[in-house]
């Protein structure tokens, strides 16, 4: 059936701000998008107000700075994982920034490191980051632009970055080798394995006085060669635009490489390959506002997502598919942005075999018609118990999960309250590679809750001392469990899971539209297929 409108919430009930637990609700978000602001601070600070205080009295500008010059005005920035790293002993943002931004009409991956953090060097938070970002352009098809100013690796971490670091340069050839444009823009130092980011790039711009690429710098050079020479001379722009030829453009300052950054990306006569979005759609009946009420502050209570896709979707419409057969999971059929999209949302949290099903059909149908999938997180996982598993959750639980695996066509994941166990995998979570994942500060993810976990702990402790005819530590029980559900409900927070770039970002609700907006308008630059393309198809369904 097609709706307007959802669910009485929608109408005006439970999530509007006139409602008192909406209220509440919208109270404890608030704090939370608080905190999270606290935390993207500081990646925004980068090395602190001394290193870029420095950085500008050398003429150069931040690396944020670089990226809006660089962009289309009034165009926006989808910046991805600025909370790598956090929770660890590097800096919040791991000293590099990424995202997606329109450069002369072309949605681009841009990746710029930031030279306040320890001269830009890469640790390795870096690494994964960047190879995150390789992975979205990639598969999306989308060019990518490196501003690149960084030291090299961060030399007392080289044992975890060494092996790793070098699938930095497979991606770049790869890239290259599908025909996705790779520019690098050097503004300062591409150092040692660096110098090979410009070295495996299609197009390099290097600015007069300030890049300097080379395999080793003037003291590695002394020491092993016992020659002197100077920055310029070993890899100055000037050298390599004239002597080199690793130079494709010579800068004369910051503000000209990002002239012919833009210039080379306005030749590249790209075209997305997916199909356009429609000329003209409706913007939402209701306001985005009010997803800040819909998200209990405790998990345990239900809240019905219909009310976040009417806050989302083009015209408030959500065509809804079998509404009435496996009621904990909606799916149905809108637009975002005029894109067609399939979407699965987590009614209530449990999934049963009803349910399974349901997603496993719906998955195949969005195949069919070749349309994106956005899932919508808020589950505890598979239901348990002696009915059902025999009447055969774990093979129902497995055609869900075979379905999201096989299908062919993008998914974007938000995870908007609990993500738990194998839920968080039939509902496509990281392991199961959507296209994006970001998640609402309101969000938790593990393999059960906490109180579940320490549970399960507990049982099995009393059955192994009861199994010797001991007598059981009720003390020491109740300090383990409070142990174990603190460290598992510290683990489940967004930010300790996106400072791990389990998901993408985490971001405000009521940025929910915007962001799914521009990450299908990103997906669409690449061919959008399913199933019945290619000789593609899913696995054996355990029937």
């Amino acid at each position: 059936m097609t709706n307007s409108v959802t669910s009485e919430a929608a109408r005006g009930g439970t999530s509007t701000s006139s409602d008192a637990r909406a209220q509440e609700n919208r109270q404890e978000m608030l704090a939370k998008l608080a905190a999270l602001d606290a935390e993207h601070a500081k990646a925004l600070a980068g090395g602190g107000e001394k290193y870029v205080e420095r950085h500008h009295k050398r003429g150069k500008l931040l690396a944020r700075e670089r990226i809006e010059l660089l962009l289309d005005p009034d165009t926006a920035f989808l910046e991805l994982s600025p909370l790598a790293g956090w929770g660890s002993d590097f800096t919040v943002g791991a000293s590099l920034v990424t995202g997606i931004g329109v450069v002369e009409g072309v949605e681009c991956l841009i990746t710029a490191n930031d030279p306040t953090v320890k001269g830009g060097a890469s640790n390795p938070w870096t690494f994964r980051k960047a190879l995150r970002s390789d992975e979205i352009a990639r598969a999306n098809r989308l060019p990518v632009i490196s501003l690149v100013e960084s030291g090299g690796a961060d030399l007392p971490t080289q044992k975890e970055i060494f092996i790793p670091g070098g699938a930095m340069f497979r991606n770049l050839t790869r890239l290259s080798a599908e025909g996705i444009p790779t520019i690098a823009l050097v503004f300062g130092n591409s150092t040692a394995g660096g110098a090979y980011i410009p070295g495996m790039s299609d197009y390099v711009v290097m600015v007069d006085g300030g890049a300097k690429v080379f395999l080793a710098g003037p003291p590695l050079v002394k020491m092993a060669t016992g020659e002197d020479a100077d920055d310029e001379s070993l890899g100055g722009a000037a050298m390599h635009a004239r002597t080199s030829g690793l130079a494709d453009y010579f800068a004369v300052d910051e503000r000209d490489a990002i002239r012919l950054g833009r210039q080379i990306v306005s030749r590249l006569n790209w075209k997305k390959l997916g199909p356009p979005a429609a000329a003209q759609y409706e913007e939402p009946l209701y306001d985005a506002d009010e997803l800040l009420g819909i998200v209990p502050g405790d998990l345990k209570i239900p809240f019905d997502p219909r009310d976040v896709i009417a806050r989302v979707v083009d015209g408030s419409v959500f065509d809804e598919f079998k509404p009435l057969y496996g009621s904990s999971l909606a799916t149905g059929w809108a637009s975002i942005h005029g894109y067609p999209v399939g979407i699965l949302a987590n009614a209530r949290g449990v999934l049963f075999s009803e349910e399974a099903q349901k997603a496993a059909q719906f998955i195949q149908l969005a195949n069919r018609a070749a349309v994106p999938l956005i899932f919508l997180h808020n589950t505890t996982g598979y239901m348990v118990g002696q009915e059902y598993e025999q009447g055969g959750i774990i093979k129902h639980g497995a055609q869900m999960i075979n379905a999201v695996s096989n299908s062919r066509v993008p998914h974007v994941s938000v995870l908007m309250g609990a993500s738990y166990g194998a839920g968080h995998y039939g509902m496509c979570g990281r392991a199961f590679d959507p296209r994006f994942l970001f998640a609402w500060p309101s969000a938790k993810s593990a393999v059960m809750g906490p109180q579940q976990l320490a549970g399960v702990l507990s049982i099995v402790a009393r059955a192994a001392t009861a199994a010797k005819n001991l007598p059981y530590d009720e003390d020491g029980d109740a300090k383990m469990r409070a142990y174990v559900e603190g460290q598992i409900e510290a683990e489940s927070l967004p930010m300790f899971l996106s400072g791990r770039l389990y998901d993408d970002g985490v971001i405000d609700p009521r940025d929910t539209r915007t962001v799914l907006g521009l990450s299908l308008s990103a997906i669409h630059s690449a061919p959008v297929k399913g199933t019945d393309f290619d000789g593609a198809n899913f696995g054996v369904f355990r029937m």
